[in-house]
């Protein structure tokens, strides 16, 4: 089952019109490359064009821990391991705007009817909100519904809809929210989370009838379709770390390929696993994909890279910083290559509590 790509935009990205080229990006379509003679001006690969391309919300960020000048938080169940400073706040509103993209201009795939998002007794809970972003658009979209975020660092806005309400919580603790919801969303929780099928009984337990459940993460193994990853690839060699400090923390990376089988374990029924190529760089024929392309080279080159990796590398790896440094800079010299043609798999799993 795959989602209706006729549905209203919510990136707020210019990805072009209806006319120009655009194609699907299921994880069995081949993403056609941009010709080599082609010409468009939206395409800079520079450092100067990137910076200029970021906008977000900003947040004040209250306490947490400083490791090698980046700051996490210092609540929760587990040392999470990505950052909740400034910098880490520009980059989660900038992931936002690329997965809506990605999926075809949508907060979410689940088929959940809109007329049940709509009355005023709808709830909809944001697991791991970060800056709250995901929440505000969906309190917006269904003006109707509360919406509650949670996240273990409080970096959301002050000035939100009236509808949309942020606390401080841990996914990971026994949940005690006051009524159920209609729908239960999480994004990107990588090294959040350490025992998935608690949380999916979590949610399953605090859905109401009939309610949906949806999970979305990356898999940071890099794939291409054309095999141009280059020879000792420093991606590659990025990503290998970045699954052994995952594993090391008991939170692997290859979780959301268990999700739909833990889903179904819950009790879960109508469970989809879709899964998208997410390219790296803007190589990519389709002006939507080239667009989320950008965006993903934006996230590398302007310190994702070191998002996800600074803390597990020399805390749990025990490793040398600069070695570190060496190693994402050749990383981010090939994402900036056009000729590299190279993705990641963004899983999408949801499923239903039964009536």
């Amino acid at each position: 089952m795959y989602p209706d790509p006729d549905l209203p935009i919510d990136s707020g990205v210019d990805a072009g019109t209806s006319s120009e080229f655009d194609q699907d990006n299921y994880g069995s379509d081949i993403i056609q490359v941009q010709p080599d003679d082609a010409s468009f001006s939206d395409e800079g690969y520079d450092d100067s064009d990137t910076s200029s391309f970021l906008s977000s919300i900003l947040s004040e960020v209250r306490r947490g821990v400083e490791v090698e000048g980046r700051i996490y938080p210092s609540y929760g169940k587990h040392e999470y391991g990505m950052p909740m400073d400034e910098k880490e706040l520009d980059r989660n509103d900038l992931q936002h705007r690329k997965y809506t993209l990605l999926l075809g201009d949508r907060l979410y795939i689940t088929p959940i009817p809109d007329e049940r998002l709509s009355n005023s007794n709808a709830r909809i809970l944001d697991l791991g909100t970060g800056t709250g972003i995901w929440a505000i658009d969906m309190a917006d979209k269904f003006a109707a519904a509360e919406v509650l975020g949670v996240d273990i660092a409080p970096t959301q806005p002050t000035f939100v809809p009236p509808n949309c309400i942020f606390e401080i919580d841990d996914v990971e603790e026994e949940w005690q929210y006051r009524a159920p919801f209609d729908f239960v969303h999480g994004r990107d929780l990588m090294t959040a989370v350490r025992d998935w099928p608690r949380l999916i009984s979590q949610s399953y337990t605090h859905l109401k009838p009939g309610g949906w459940i949806e999970l979305s993460s990356t898999i940071p193994e890099v794939h291409s379709d054309d095999n141009t990853i280059p020879p000792n690839s420093g991606y590659v060699e990025a990503a290998r770390l970045y699954f052994e400090m995952a594993e090391k923390m008991g939170a692997p990376l290859d979780a959301p390929r268990s999700w739909a089988e833990q889903m179904r374990a819950a009790g879960f029924i109508n469970v989809e696993d879709v899964v998208y190529k997410l390219p790296m760089g803007a190589w990519a024929r389709s002006k939507r994909l080239r667009m989320v392309g950008r965006l993903e080279l934006a996230m590398i080159t302007d310190g994702g890279f070191e998002a996800y990796m600074t803390r597990g590398y020399t805390q749990i790896l025990k490793g040398n910083p600069e070695n570190l440094q060496i190693i994402l800079a050749l990383a981010r010299k090939e994402v900036k290559d056009p000729n590299n043609h190279t993705y990641v798999h963004f899983h999408v799993t949801y499923g239903q509590k039964p009536e």
